[in-house]
């Protein structure tokens, strides 16, 4: 990753960090090295990440696990989360595969924890393709974005399984948080 890679994922762990109180045990999906445990520093013991770009199984700094593999398909089913988090994730994901991604959600958040989600608009695309070229960013697997619409966020993740409590826009307006509860 380039200096402005990391920057603009630190800006997304800054969004998503209100909303995960300390202690709360977090599922990272799209954890890579399990950053968002590092930079956060207060998520509670049974906290994982999922990402299928590991090599294998790993355990972080703080001891938790991180699980090399795709969700929900490659996740314990016996576990449940105060939080999950998707930073720059949901739209790497097939459209024939946002329902499973859904009902994963909810079988591993437990009622009334958070489900917290960054995605790129349109406008992003373009400029990564830009900011690749200069070398300025990797633009890691922008291949895999499928033409997602932010505005399908709150579709996917509906009543009565969740609800949504916050949606906003930051990065000059180029990206979105959207905050959700679990029913």
């Amino acid at each position: 990753m380039t200096y402005f890679d990391r920057l603009l994922q630190n800006w997304r762990i800054h969004k998503a960090a209100p909303f995960i109180q300390p202690g709360d045990r977090v599922l990272d999906l799209g954890s890579v090295d399990g950053v968002l445990f590092d930079r956060l520093g207060y998520c509670g013991p049974g906290s994982m990440g999922i990402d299928p770009t590991l090599s294998s199984n790993q355990i972080t700094r703080q001891g938790f696990r991180l699980i090399s593999g795709y969700y929900p398909w490659e996740m314990p089913d016996n576990v449940s989360f105060d939080v999950i988090v998707l930073l720059a994730v949901i739209e790497h994901f097939p459209p024939d595969q946002y329902v499973s991604v859904a009902q994963g959600c909810v079988q591993h958040l437990r009622p009334g924890g958070k489900l917290i989600i960054t995605v790129p608009g349109p406008k992003v695309d373009p400029i990564l393709f830009v900011l690749v070229m200069l070398g300025i960013v990797h633009g890691m697997s922008l291949e895999e974005h499928h033409g997602f619409q932010p505005d399908d966020t709150p579709k996917i993740f509906s009543e009565p399984d969740f609800r949504l409590i916050e949606a906003r826009r930051f990065q000059l307006g180029l990206n979105h948080l959207f905050v959700f509860e679990r029913s």
